[in-house]
């Protein structure tokens, strides 16, 4: 039995109007166009899938004035890009995405200060194993999720997944914001995969690109000056610039909208309910430049979540306080000058003890909180730890010792740790030199004594920051500093009496009786081992290798 479907399509400056589809053997069906800006029209139609998309008098000015043009719909949530048609799925008598049934909603979840995030590329991640070729999908990345609890990561930031231009890309030229990735499975597996990781307490974070888009973006082909700007919106830096850029600024004053404004909202709450995310991290935020729209859509994300935390992470390069709460709109922001001042360090090319302090307690450089920071040694976009060490010549054992004392620095510094996949095991490819070229991990290098031992290292730091709440606070102090040594010590705690005390050797040479005075009184124990250490008078004597960092903990 067929039920009346209804198909709109929000273009208030635009003419005339009409749906074609499978269902009208791809003849025009009348739109009408209402005083809201909206054509509407009514379709009969049985249970099934159907192949849809508009014809419409164009209003873009690389189109011929009022061309009539073919469009897939901006609000899609399948397409086939490839055939230039969106598909449209009815069940029961309704529009559905899937039949997908959630298992694992009622699983607690970490909050934010509890987050070690491990950021991924679904195509990348795996599928490489037997077939170097073959691209991942979701649901083999649902095959590594018990590797990720058992390293300890809680948290997962998935690269974009929305429906890109052909079938390998980074993903940040968007074309299809509410449709999913096709090449990387269907709907029901990507919530499957989100599903699973929340089974096993793990939240899911999505990159958003709301800056800009890709050229065919069907809003680039209806009506392009109604949704981004005509012209580059900062011409003074065209390094920056990626693709049409929404107009976060136009406001259409007849119907009291700003377009922009209700597209990305309209998206942000479509992934928020749809697929039950945990969080976004916003691409590009310094070039979207416009807090206002930012607070908004941050505050769209919260208030359709069921009851779990949500995290809106900013990626403002260079890093700024002025993005996060709460004087700003976000909640954290990527921490740039985490790795850009960790790096040259533990590759042994400076040491400028201001500018750690700085980026171990973020609080120097004007962040109100922990959660206010997402610290990393690497990303997508910037080149893992053993490939900085192997560029400047350090290979081997050297090597090893070195991404050690950066994870160290990582998982003990204030802030939110992430990971760059394969980070953990000592990943050393050099990251893509385009977006379509694929960069697949090697898995195979978990196979190897040191790298092994390198992942086991990782998953003890990660139990210490999860278990001992002092590394989640906001608390920091810098309790010895011997800058010709290049050795200083901190140390970390929480209201429960809960201390980590880190000593960090930042130079080529090894310290066999080296004192550490002021050390904190208390009972301690050098992580990992049991044995108590004694602190005398002086305080606390300890071998300290080149380049290695001790962590103490309290009894």
């Amino acid at each position: 039995m067929a039920s009346s479907i209804e198909f709109n399509l929000f273009a208030p400056r635009n003419q005339q109007a009409a749906l074609i589809g499978s269902f009208s053997n791809w003849e025009d069906v009348p739109m009408e166009k209402g005083e809201d800006g909206y054509f509407r029209t009514k379709v009969d139609l049985a249970d099934g899938v159907y192949q849809y998309k508009f014809r419409i008098q164009t209003k873009s000015p690389q189109f011929e004035a009022d061309s009539w043009i073919d469009v897939i719909d901006p609000y899609a949530t399948d397409v086939d890009d490839e055939k230039k048609y969106a598909l449209v799925r009815i069940k029961g008598g309704d529009r559905i995405i899937d039949t997908y049934v959630w298992q694992h909603d009622d699983t607690p979840l970490p909050e934010n200060k509890e987050l070690v995030i491990y950021e991924l590329h679904i195509a990348d991640f795996t599928g490489g194993e037997v077939d170097s070729d073959r691209q991942g999908k979701y649901t083999d990345a649902i095959s590594k999720l018990d590797y990720l609890r058992d390293l300890g990561i809680n948290a997962i930031e998935l690269m974009p997944v929305n429906e890109y231009p052909g079938d390998y890309s980074w993903g940040y030229k968007v074309r299809h914001f509410f449709a999913t990735e096709s090449s990387y499975g269907t709907t029901e597996e990507l919530k499957q995969f989100i599903d699973e990781c929340h089974g096993r307490g793990i939240r899911v974070i999505m990159d958003g690109i709301y800056n800009h888009t890709d050229e065919e973006c069907p809003l680039m082909q209806i009506d392009r000056n109604y949704w981004y700007y005509e012209h580059m919106h900062y011409p003074e830096d065209p390094a920056n610039h990626w693709g049409p850029e929404f107009n976060y600024d136009n406001y259409d004053e007849k119907l009291d909208v700003k377009p922009a404004w209700k597209y990305v909202g309209d998206i942000v709450r479509f992934w928020v309910q749809e697929y039950h995310i945990d969080g976004i991290r916003f691409d590009a935020v310094r070039q979207l430049a416009n807090n206002e729209f930012l607070e908004w859509v941050a505050h769209q994300s919260k208030k359709n979540t069921a009851d779990k935390p949500f995290y809106n992470i900013a990626e403002n390069i260079p890093d700024t306080s002025t993005i996060t709460a709460p004087k700003g709109p976000l909640d954290a922001c990527w921490h740039e000058s985490f790795r850009y001042f960790i790096m040259p360090h533990i590759c042994g090319e400076t040491f400028e003890l201001d500018n750690l302090k700085q980026v171990l307690d973020p609080r120097l450089q004007g962040y109100a909180t922990a959660i206010n920071v997402v610290n990393y040694l690497a990303t997508h976009d910037r080149q893992r730890t053993m490939r900085e060490l192997g560029d400047r010549g350090i290979f081997d054992r050297a090597a090893f010792t070195r991404a050690k004392l950066g994870a160290v620095l990582l998982m003990t510094a204030v802030g939110v740790p992430m990971l760059w996949m394969g980070e953990e095991f000592g990943e050393h490819k050099r990251k893509s030199e385009t977006v379509t070229q694929p960069k697949k991990i090697a898995w195979p290098l978990l196979e190897r004594e040191e790298n092994k031992d390198l992942f086991a290292y990782y998953q003890q730091l990660i139990t210490l920051r999860k278990e001992g709440k002092a590394l989640q606070s906001d608390n920091i102090e810098f309790f010895h500093e011997n800058p010709e040594s290049r050795v200083f010590a901190y140390r970390r705690w929480d209201d429960s009496a809960h201390e980590v005390v880190v000593i960090i050797n930042l130079g080529d040479r090894t310290f066999d009786t080296h004192i550490v005075p002021n050390f904190p009184t208390g009972e301690w124990r050098e992580w990992l081992e049991s044995s108590e250490v004694k602190i005398s008078n002086e305080g606390l004597t300890v071998d300290l290798p080149a380049y290695t960092a001790k962590i103490f903990v309290s009894n």
